[in-house]
C-alpha cells in the first residue's frame, strides 16, 4: 500500500474544491472498487476525498413524476426502494444481478456508474494494458480474450464496462447531476457519461477533473414490460459474459462494450416492425469478434429476442 492523505468532506463543493486544488486527487465513497485497486497499486491516488458521508443518499420523486436518486444511496437501498421496484422494476432486477449482497450494502449509485473494468490484464500489473499504464499495448488483442467488447473496441483496448446498473439507467433513458470544481451544475443524458475506448481508453468518462456525480435522475415510468436478463458462467458472484436491459421499446446492452451499449439500430427496427431476432440482427451487423468472444454474438442473438418476448408479456398484463 502506497502512503496518501484522507479527508472527509462536509459537503459537495468542498469536496469538489479539495479534488481541485489536490493533486492526484480520488474520491471514495463506498470504496468497493477503488479499495481493491489500491492494493493492487492499479490506483494511485495521493490524496482521498471521503464523499461517503455527504448528504446525498435520499431518493425523491421529482415533479414530472420521476425520481432522483442521490449518488451516495446506496445500491441495496436503491433496489429495495417500493417506488423504484413498482415504477422501475428492470432497475432493482439489474442491481440484484450485480455483485454480492455485502457489496451492495457499501456501493453507491455514484460509485457503481464509475467503477473499473474487470479485464485481466487490466488487474495484471506484470501485463500491458492501455487503460492501465497509457501507450503499453492490449494484452487482450491476442490473449485471452474471451469476456472482450463485440461493440466500440479499438486496437487500443477491448475491455467492456462491468455495471449492470448502468445498462438499465442506460434503457430507462436517466440523466446524471454533477457539480464540478468551478462549481457548476449540469445535467445530461446517461449515455454522454461514458466514453468508447478510441486512442485514450485510460479517459473512461466525459467527466472533467475533479467533476461530481451528485445524483441519477430517471424520467417518469415508461409504458410497456421491463426486463432485465443476465447470462453469466455462474450464478453467485460473476461478471456478466452480455446482458440486456429492456424497457418498452428501448433497449441497453451490458458486458459487450466499454461502456453501457443503447441498441439503437435494433431500436429502430423493431419500430419499423421487425420481429426481435430480426432487430437484433441488425444490431449485430456491426460487432466484431476478437478471436474467443465470438459466443458473445451467438449469445446476444438469442439473449434480446427472450427478454423482448418476456417484456411484451409483462406489458400486455392486465
Amino acid at each position: 500500500m502506497r502512503p496518501f492523505t484522507y479527508e472527509r468532506a462536509t459537503d459537495a463543493a468542498a469536496a469538489v474544491k479539495a479534488a481541485a486544488e489536490t493533486p492526484n486527487a480520488k474520491f471514495l465513497a463506498g470504496g468497493t472498487n477503488l479499495l481493491d485497486l489500491m492494493k493492487l497499486e492499479i490506483e494511485r491516488p495521493a490524496h482521498l476525498i471521503d464523499v461517503g458521508r455527504l448528504p446525498m443518499a435520499a431518493i425523491e420523486d421529482t415533479p414530472e413524476g420521476g425520481l432522483r436518486i442521490g449518488a451516495m444511496a446506496t445500491n441495496s437501498h436503491v433496489a429495495a426502494d417500493a417506488r423504484v421496484r413498482a415504477r422501475y422494476p428492470v432497475l432493482t432486477q439489474a442491481i440484484v444481478a450485480g455483485a454480492s449482497g455485502q457489496l451492495r450494502n457499501k456501493a453507491t449509485t455514484g460509485g457503481n456508474l464509475l467503477q473499473r473494468t474487470r479485464c485481466a490484464y487490466f488487474y495484471d500489473t506484470t501485463k500491458p494494458c492501455n487503460k492501465r499504464e497509457p501507450g503499453s499495448g492490449c494484452g487482450a488483442l491476442e490473449g485471452l480474450n474471451r469476456n472482450s467488447a463485440i461493440f466500440g473496441a479499438s486496437h487500443a483496448c477491448i475491455a467492456t464496462h462491468p455495471s449492470d446498473m448502468a445498462v438499465a439507467l442506460t434503457a430507462l433513458g436517466a440523466t446524471v447531476e454533477t457539480l464540478s470544481p468551478s462549481g457548476r451544475a449540469r445535467a445530461f443524458p446517461i449515455l454522454e457519461l461514458h466514453r468508447l475506448p478510441g486512442e485514450t481508453p485510460d479517459v473512461e468518462t466525459h467527466l472533467v477533473p475533479g467533476e461530481l456525480i451528485t445524483a441519477v435522475v430517471l424520467p417518469p415510468a415508461p409504458l410497456g414490460g421491463q426486463v432485465y436478463r443476465k447470462v453469466r458462467d455462474r450464478a453467485s458472484y460473476a461478471g456478466g459474459l452480455a446482458s440486456v436491459a429492456v424497457v418498452g421499446g428501448n433497449l441497453a446492452l451490458g458486458a459487450v462494450a466499454h461502456k453501457p451499449w443503447r441498441a439503437v439500430d435494433a431500436e429502430a427496427a423493431l419500430k419499423d416492425g421487425a420481429s426481435p431476432a430480426e432487430a437484433i440482427g441488425r444490431e449485430l451487423e456491426a460487432a466484431s469478434e476478437n478471436g474467443r468472444n465470438g459466443f458473445k454474438i451467438d449469445l446476444v442473438s438469442r439473449l434480446v429476442p427472450a427478454a423482448i418476448a418476456e417484456a411484451r408479456e409483462q406489458g400486455a398484463r392486465p
